[in-house]
């Protein structure tokens, strides 16, 4: 049995968590008045929880040393990158849903607090599978190289996404549970009708992010190990790249669909960690005879593949535009 290293101290815990409280409290005070969201507004919110890890990378590498800074900026691009193709099925539900575009926020920051309720638990069970010994790098890596051929198979396909929310398993058992209504009731999930509480159409929509929240953490807890073994820099990946998700929503809800190629990018993504997965598990097998493959050529590969999707989904939508 191996036991995982890590930088944190309770105090260090203690603090991460009352930040991460503070900064929820202060998003449930900007949605608690529905309104749609400006682009001016969002893009400050999205600088704001950019300037947030850049700050704490600069801390942690000050403080604890270059390794673990390195470790945790790796990692929350992996992270953000995800979120994004997250991102995507999010506003996918909203439109499926008819959701108001004044409570579309509000869903949003539901969706980041279930998905970090969520992580937070991953991140715990994977911290104890780690513990358990050097096989489970090799089951961390077999599911990510699985989970990248699935989402190349998807994206070759070249269907649109479709959300029936009539067919999702979440939504039919709320509707068998309890009445719900067909009208939005501003932000409210639930109200009395004729003395019987009644759901809202926005407490489905929250219901089905959480179910698809569920499916992105199986994905993402283990893709940032393969990046650290450190479950309190996990955790701090993971929430600082859940945290902007709201504000970036709106910056990017234009745009989203532009990027034709992301899925290919998270494919590579996903295959490389897998692959560092495997390797990692060799090495501590065979240390002499495996190489580790180090940090800093994971952020190298990451960000040359995110570079590298982006131009390539501009030049095939100039190319579509030019056909049209």
């Amino acid at each position: 049995m191996s036991h995982l290293s890590t930088i944190a101290s309770p105090q260090l815990w203690a603090i991460t968590i009352a930040v991460l409280l503070a900064l929820l409290a202060a998003d449930f005070a900007i949605t608690h008045r529905p309104h749609d969201v400006k682009m001016r507004e969002a893009v400050g919110w999205s600088l704001f929880y950019l300037a947030l890890p850049a700050a704490f990378g600069v801390i942690l590498w000050q403080v604890y040393g270059r390794k673990p800074a390195m470790e945790f900026y790796t990692g929350w691009v992996v992270e953000k990158s995800l979120s994004v193709d997250n991102l995507f099925v999010f506003m996918l539900l909203l439109a499926a849903f008819a959701v108001p575009p004044e409570l579309a926020q509000r869903v949003l920051l539901y969706g980041i607090i279930g998905a970090l309720v969520l992580r937070a638990v991953f991140i715990a069970a994977g911290a104890a599978v780690l513990q358990t010994g050097a096989w489970a790098f090799l089951l961390f890596g077999a599911a990510l190289l699985a989970t990248a051929v699935k989402v190349v198979r998807d994206a070759a396909r070249d269907e649109d996404y479709q959300v029936d929310i009539d067919t999702m398993r979440s939504v039919r058992l709320l509707r068998r549970l309890m009445p719900v209504s067909s009208v939005y009731h501003g932000g409210r999930l639930s109200f009395k009708d004729g003395g019987r509480r009644t759901l809202t159409p926005l407490a489905l929509v929250v219901v089905a992010v959480f179910v698809t929240d569920l499916v992105f953490a199986v994905d993402s807890v283990p893709a940032v190990y393969g990046v650290t073994e450190d479950p309190y820099l996990v955790f701090a990946t993971n929430m600082f790249a859940l945290l902007g998700l709201r504000a970036l929503y709106f910056v990017l809800r234009n745009v989203l669909g532009k990027l034709r190629h992301l899925d290919y990018g998270l494919a590579v993504i996903l295959a490389f960690i897998g692959v560092k997965l495997v390797l990692h598990w060799a090495h501590k097998l065979w240390p002499s005879a495996v190489p580790d493959i180090p940090t800093e050529l994971s952020l190298a590969v990451i960000a040359v593949t995110l570079a590298t999707v982006t131009v390539t989904s501009l030049i095939a939508n100039k190319r579509a535009a030019l056909n049209v």
